[in-house]
């Protein structure tokens, strides 16, 4: 059977627009994996970003509580420049120390962040720097560089935004302190040594994304 048109031309046959269709479904069909994984791969890097920017906040708070909250007090009362006895150098990384100890628990002996809200509402910290001195002043009215670095208080934020688990939309993260092992499912809400998504689905490569 042929279709034909009014001048008598030949038209394609019901097989031939049949067989035409299933071409075009199979080639339909066959793209709509590839844009998934593409979504999904996408998702993916998003993940890893999200949680290498966490981790580096977790670790860059961490840097800056060497020195700080010396025998439970609720302020740094040692000099952040001097290095205590028996204790590793200063990461030279590190140009502030926290000065705010009322926001460590008393369990939280490695002053890890309490929470990850922490490292986005930020705290107090002072410079390592030692103050300037000597030298005529600065400017004309006579202002020592002493004057303008004592004690000056500044506020740290380690965090931009919490991000958002891109694998669940959400802002659930599962969170693990420094007393935990990796395999812990409930936090102890002691402190923040680790994150992780909370989705329980597989990537790409067969992983978890809970393991990364």
């Amino acid at each position: 059977m042929y279709l034909h048109d009014r001048t008598g031309s030949r038209g394609y046959s019901l097989l031939e627009l049949v067989v035409t269709l299933t071409i075009l479904a199979i080639l339909v069909m066959g793209t709509i994996p590839m844009a998934q994984n593409s979504v999904k791969r996408q998702k993916e890097v998003q993940l890893r970003d999200a949680l290498r920017e966490m981790r580096s906040a977790i670790d860059e708070f961490k840097r800056d509580t060497f020195g700080a909250c010396a025998n439970g007090g609720n302020t740094t009362s040692i000099n952040p420049t001097v290095q205590p006895q028996g204790q590793v150098p200063v990461d030279p990384r590190s140009r502030v120390v926290i000065d705010d100890c009322k926001i460590f628990d008393t369990d939280n002996i490695d002053r890890y962040p309490p929470t990850l809200q922490q490292l986005v509402d930020g705290v107090r910290v002072k410079s390592r720097s030692a103050n300037l001195s000597g030298g005529h002043g600065l400017g004309t009215d006579g202002t020592q560089a002493t004057d303008i670095n004592q004690d000056k208080e500044l506020t740290k934020v380690y965090l931009r935004e919490l991000p958002v688990d891109p694998m669940t939309g959400k802002q659930d993260w599962k969170l693990r302190s420094s007393y935990q092992d990796k395999d812990s499912d409930n936090w102890d809400e002691i402190n923040v040594f680790d994150v992780r998504s909370a989705s329980d689905g597989v990537a790409m490569n067969g992983e978890k994304y809970a393991d990364w």
